[in-house]
C-alpha cells in the first residue's frame, strides 16, 4: 500500500472510531488495523484505547496494547488514563512503572490520571510519591496538575497524618501556586518540625512575600524552635533585602554559638552576602577570613561584596589570592564579580585581561552579564568606540541595559554618532518608552537635523507613544 493510501485508511478508521456505532464495531475496526498492517501506528492505537475506556472495555484495550511493537508516551498515557477511569486503578500505577522501565519519559499529561487513580485507591502515600515526581520534573506549572483536588480529598479522609505528609501537601500546594492553601494547612498542623517551618518560610520567600516569611521566622523562634542551616540560609537574604540588620546579627550570634557557622560553609557564605549587602564590608571580610572552610561561592560572595561596596581594587587583590588556591576553580560568577570590581576601580586594562582570560585560561564563554560589565567599564573610561565594537561582536543579542550603558557613555564623551545608533536600538527594544524618542529627537536637534526631529514625531505617533510630561522635545 502506498503512503498516501495508508493515510487514507488511517483517516477512515479514525472516522469509524469516533462514529456513533463505534461501540459495536471495535472488533471490525481492530481487524482493519491488522489487515492494513497499522498495528504499529501509536496514534491510531491511542484513539482505539481511548474509545475502549469510554465503553469500559479496558481488558480489550490491554490486549491491543500488548500487540504494539513499540508503544510510545501517547499510548502509555492512554492506558494510564483508561485505567484511572475504569479500573483496576492500581493498573495505572503498574502501567506507569512499566513505562519508566522502558526508558520512556513522562510528560505533563501522564500525572493527572495517575493522581486520580491514587485518589480512587485512597492511597495517600502512593499519591504523594507520584506528586513528588511531579515536583521533581517541574510539571506542577501545568493546569492539569495544578488542581490537587484528588490529593486533598484523600488527605482529608486519612485517619492519621504524620509530619512528612503535612509537609508534602504544604509544599505541593505552594509549588502549584496556591500559597494561601499551603499556609492554611500549615496553620492547621498540630505537631510541626523545623522542616515544616522551613518549608513554609521558603515557599513565602519564593512567592516574594519577604515580610510574611520574616514574620513566620520570628514566630518560629518565639515558639522555641531552633533554626537549622536551611533556616539561616533562607532568612539572611531576606534580612538584607528588608534592612533587618538586628535580626541578621542575632542569627550571626546564634550560628556561632550553635556550631552552624563552623559546620556549614553555606551559612558562612550567607553571612558574607548579608553583611556585604548591608554595606558593612569590613564585617563581611572578617567573617570571610574566619570561615573554617571556603568554596568558590565563598570567594565569589566576598569579591562581589567588595565590588558592591566600591572596594574594587581590594576585590581584584582577593581574586588574585583566590587563584593561589589550586582547589578553588573560578566560574562565570567569579568573573562577573571581578569585572564589576574593575568597573568600580576604573581598572580598564585589568578588566580587558580578565575578560580575555575567561576563555583562554578558564574555558568559560562570556555571558550577557560579563559583556555588560565590559561595556560599562569601557564606557566609563571613555573607550566608547571599543565598547560599541564589543557590542557588535557579541554572540547574543544585546539587551536594553547594555545599549543604555553605551548611550550614557556617549553622552559623557560627546560621541553623538554612536549615541544615535544606541538610541535607535533602544527604540527597537522598548518602542513604548517615550524617553528614548526624546533622546533621539534631541540628538537630531543638536545637529540641526530638523527632518530627523519630524521623523521621530511621526514614529512616536505611529507607535502610539505619548511624550511624558516634563520631557522636552526640541523643535
Amino acid at each position: 500500500m502506498t503512503r498516501g493510501g495508508s493515510r487514507e485508511v488511517e483517516r477512515r478508521l479514525l472516522r469509524f472510531l469516533h462514529g456513533r456505532d463505534s461501540r459495536t464495531r471495535l472488533r471490525e475496526i481492530h481487524g482493519h488495523f491488522l489487515r492494513h498492517n497499522l498495528h504499529y501506528s501509536n496514534q491510531l492505537l491511542s484513539h482505539f484505547i481511548s474509545i475502549c475506556s469510554s465503553f469500559n472495555k479496558m481488558p480489550y484495550a490491554n490486549r491491543v496494547f500488548q500487540l504494539s511493537p513499540n508503544p510510545n508516551i501517547f499510548l502509555f498515557n492512554s492506558m494510564i488514563k483508561g485505567y484511572s477511569l475504569c479500573g483496576p486503578f492500581h493498573d495505572s500505577i503498574t502501567m506507569f512503572s512499566n513505562m519508566k522501565k522502558r526508558g520512556i519519559w513522562p510528560d505533563e499529561f501522564t500525572f493527572a490520571p495517575l493522581l486520580k487513580a491514587c485518589a480512587n485507591l485512597r492511597d495517600l502515600y502512593l499519591g504523594l510519591g507520584v506528586y513528588k515526581e511531579v515536583l521533581v520534573l517541574g510539571y506542577e506549572r501545568f493546569g492539569s496538575i495544578r488542581r490537587m483536588v484528588e490529593a486533598k480529598k484523600a488527605f482529608e479522609e486519612m485517619p492519621h497524618r504524620d509530619v512528612i505528609v503535612w509537609n508534602l501537601m504544604i509544599r505541593g500546594f505552594c509549588r502549584s501556586g496556591n500559597v494561601e492553601m499551603g499556609l492554611s494547612l500549615f496553620r492547621r498542623m498540630g505537631e510541626k518540625s523545623v522542616v515544616s517551618w522551613n518549608t513554609m518560610i521558603s515557599c513565602l520567600t519564593e512567592s516574594r512575600r519577604d515580610e510574611d516569611a520574616l514574620g513566620l521566622f520570628l514566630e518560629m523562634r518565639d515558639q522555641g524552635f531552633e533554626p537549622d542551616e536551611a533556616t539561616v540560609v533562607t532568612i539572611l537574604p531576606i534580612c538584607a533585602r528588608l534592612g533587618e540588620v538586628d535580626v541578621g546579627k542575632w542569627l550571626h550570634s546564634y550560628v556561632e554559638s550553635n556550631g552552624l557557622y563552623q559546620n556549614y560553609v553555606s551559612v558562612g557564605n550567607a553571612l558574607v552576602d548579608f553583611y556585604s549587602k548591608c554595606g558593612d564590608f569590613e564585617r563581611a571580610l572578617e567573617v570571610f577570613k574566619n570561615m573554617p572552610h571556603k568554596n568558590v561561592v565563598s570567594w565569589n560572595s566576598m569579591i562581589s561584596g567588595l565590588a558592591f561596596n566600591g572596594k574594587g581594587e581590594l576585590g581584584v587583590r582577593l581574586y588574585e589570592e583566590m587563584k593561589e588556591h589550586n582547589s578553588i576553580i573560578p566560574n562565570d560568577t567569579t568573573f562577573v564579580g571581578v569585572l564589576a570590581c574593575c568597573v568600580h576601580a576604573g581598572l580598564v586594562q585589568r578588566g580587558r585581561d580578565f575578560f580575555a582570560s575567561m576563555v583562554m585560561n578558564n574555558h568559560i564563554e562570556p555571558k550577557l552579564e560579563h559583556y555588560g560589565c565590559m561595556i560599562d567599564l569601557l564606557g566609563r573610561s571613555g573607550c566608547v568606540k571599543e565598547a560599541y565594537e564589543l557590542i557588535r561582536m557579541m554572540p547574543m543579542n544585546p539587551n536594553a541595559a547594555l545599549w543604555g550603558a553605551l548611550l550614557s557613555a556617549c553622552r559623557s564623551s560627546g560621541d553623538m554618532e554612536i549615541a544615535e545608533y544606541a538610541v535607535k536600538e533602544l527604540i527597537k527594544l522598548e518602542p513604548w518608552n517615550s524617553g528614548n524618542y526624546v533622546l533621539l529627537s534631541n540628538i537630531y536637534a543638536e545637529r540641526g537635523n530638523w527632518s530627523g526631529v519630524e521623523e521621530v514625531r511621526v514614529l512616536m505617533k505611529g507607535n502610539c507613544v505619548d511624550k511624558i510630561a516634563g520631557q522636552s522635545m526640541v523643535g
